[in-house]
């Protein structure tokens, strides 16, 4: 734990040292200190995000399976605050949720901190989690000094202008590569051009087994009630066993945590299933916040559950854009932007975001590059066990309880046409 401590101190001394060394971020890095609250203000602030952009998500897509990364789009847009000023910085603060944060540098040390514990857990965990990011620019973008000291694990450069299909092509491979293959082709051809100057990426990929498997044997068809005018024979699969479970009344929905194979319970499946009726998906998600799900989790008890999940694999890509303006990003995609940060030579102009994410759920686990129960709440004598039966829509969060971040979300509302 010493030596822990030390690597850490001497980590944040080396980033204190590079701001220190220009106002590269703002005009206040240079009194900057360390702030031991920072991190956990980015959390909080990546909670209140993840939160907004799955309400975004879901009506932007309201009859659809949703599955995304909050984390892989938060860090994306975090890269694009760091090179932002002015109105563009503002917006972004506002929608990445950093009004706690004094100046850039207590952003740049919690995701600095953030990056290097992530990655000290990926080498003693049995569930697989990777992020990574980077900043792609074309060579004639004169980029800061203290810029590329501050990334230069996560900068390149692509002369988009020589050969944009060539620079797509290597973004791609990138993106394969970090996602184990599970996402091909995120970019698809012609979406850069020679006028291309930057492209801001963010790949993450999860692989989870669950810590007390599912029989194969035991799968079978079942009906999974989509819509009281639609059903479907879904491969269900059943288990029983000892869970976290809540019957939370505030959010409407029973809660259910699946953990994943070693890692402490560190990492998780949250399951949380509404009654079957019209509205109680979105009842659920008009009263989800960190801190009711923080609730909901912490007021569950072990308790024996009568399991059925269904097996399913789906692959989901949005354009960001609109979704984001919505959720106020401002001229973030717009010709009036400004990411001088970056560069004050060249202008820098982002034209779009895509987002590609895929789930596997099946009886060993989970990978991610994401007859009816009728129940009632005030219920005198739960069955025991408990039956918690997810055969209509529910929604499902891979979940990191130290950090409390939600890696991956979704809304599962039946097979897709």
């Amino acid at each position: 734990l010493a030596e822990a401590t030390m690597l850490l101190k001497v980590f944040l001394l080396a980033i204190l040292a590079t701001l220190v060394r220009s106002d590269c971020l703002s005009e206040n890095d240079v009194s900057g200190i360390f702030n031991k609250n920072s991190k956990l203000n980015l959390y909080m602030g990546q909670q209140n995000f993840t939160v907004a952009l799955l309400d975004a998500i879901n009506k932007a897509t309201p009859n659809e399976n949703v599955f995304f990364s909050p984390y892989s789009t938060y860090h994306a847009l975090l890269l694009a605050y760091f090179g932002a000023k002015n109105q563009t910085e503002t917006a972004l603060r506002d929608t990445l949720k950093l009004r706690w944060a004094e100046s850039k540098f207590d952003v740049m040390q919690a995701y600095r901190i953030e990056v290097h514990e992530r990655a000290r857990r990926a080498q003693n965990s049995s569930v697989e989690f990777t992020s990574a990011d980077k900043l792609y620019f074309a060579p004639k973008v004169e980029v800061k000094e203290c810029m590329k000291d501050l990334f230069h694990d996560e900068l390149e450069t692509l002369d988009f202008e020589k050969d944009p299909e060539a620079a797509r092509a290597s973004i791609n491979q990138w993106v394969e590569d970090v996602t184990k293959g599970n996402i091909k082709d995120i970019l698809i051809p012609g979406s850069l051009s020679a006028q291309t100057t930057v492209v801001l990426a963010n790949a993450a990929y999860f692989k989870g087994s669950w810590a007390s498997k599912f029989d194969a044997e035991k799968t079978q068809k079942e009906i999974f009630y989509s819509s009281a005018e639609k059903q479907t024979f879904v491969d269900m699969m059943s288990k029983k066993g000892y869970f976290n479970h809540a019957l939370n009344e505030h959010l409407g929905a029973h809660v259910l945590e699946i953990p994943y194979e070693g890692d402490g319970t560190e990492i998780s499946c949250i399951i949380l299933l509404p009654p079957f009726t019209p509205n109680g998906l979105d009842t659920v998600l008009e009263k989800l916040t960190p801190e009711s799900l923080q609730r909901a989790l912490d007021d569950g008890t072990s308790r024996e559950v009568d399991l059925k999940l269904p097996k399913f694999s789906f692959e989901k890509k949005y354009e960001l854009v609109p979704i984001l303006e919505r959720m106020g990003v401002g001229d973030l995609f717009q010709s009036t932007s400004n990411l001088a940060g970056f560069s004050e030579s060249h202008k820098i102009q982002l034209d779009d975001a895509v987002h590609k994410a895929k789930i596997d759920v099946d009886e060993s686990g989970s990978t991610a590059a994401a007859a009816t129960v009728l129940f009632s709440f005030r219920s005198s004598r739960p069955l025991d066990p408990l039956q918690f039966h997810c055969n209509h829509p529910f929604l499902f969060l891979i979940y990191d309880h130290r950090s409390r971040a939600v890696l991956f979300a979704g809304i599962y509302r039946g097979p897709d046409n």
